[in-house]
């Protein structure tokens, strides 16, 4: 099929998504997080690792999925969103029932994290560092930044998806407008 009648668009590289880069360290920083500081049996362990494989994964699927079907991106990267909303929340609450420091959002140490943030090849090594010896206070403040970030960027994909969708339509639109070129080209 010749791209001129072409309606299945080129689907996302994900691994490529900034948003699915900051979900993978997410991930990463999290199983260890949990690893290292909470206890064996603690139901919390599985439910941030789960939040935070779900934020990446659903990123993934997501992006696979919009070669078909739009509505489908759209609503799996919600679902990464919300699933690194509720670990943003297991974070918080980690902080507060331990008595222990949230980091102002306008500190040095978020404006760090932020910086190393930017780098462009972002990956759990950039952060192994301070995770390996760094106190759960430092590592939950260090997730929760990155957990922000990662919110910011899905929600303005989110917002790019409705857009392009808006814009371009779904899937049958597309369907419909190659078949009635091909039959425009083939009556000629």
């Amino acid at each position: 099929m010749t791209r001129e009648f072409s309606f299945l668009p080129p689907h996302g590289n994900y691994r490529k998504l900034l948003s699915y880069r900051k979900a993978e360290v997410i991930y990463d920083i999290t199983y260890d997080f949990c690893n290292r500081f909470l206890r064996r049996g603690d139901r919390t362990i599985d439910q941030m690792v789960q939040a935070a494989r779900s934020g990446k994964q659903n990123i993934a699927e997501g992006s696979v999925a919009a070669r078909t079907s739009k509505e489908t991106e759209l609503k799996l990267t919600n679902v990464a969103r919300a699933s690194l909303q509720e670990l943003l929340i297991d974070y918080e609450d980690y902080l507060r029932v331990r008595n222990l420091t949230r980091w102002n959002k306008n500190s040095a140490q978020v404006n760090y994290v932020r910086k190393l943030g930017r780098t462009r090849n972002e990956s759990y090594d950039l952060y192994r560092g301070f995770c390996e010896t760094r106190s759960a206070e430092v590592i939950a403040n260090i997730a929760i930044c990155l957990i922000n970030q990662a919110n910011y960027l899905l929600d303005r994909q989110i917002r790019r998806l409705e857009t392009d969708f808006v814009k371009d339509g779904g899937i049958r639109e597309r369907m419909k407008k190659a078949r009635s070129n091909y039959r425009g080209r083939s009556s000629e």
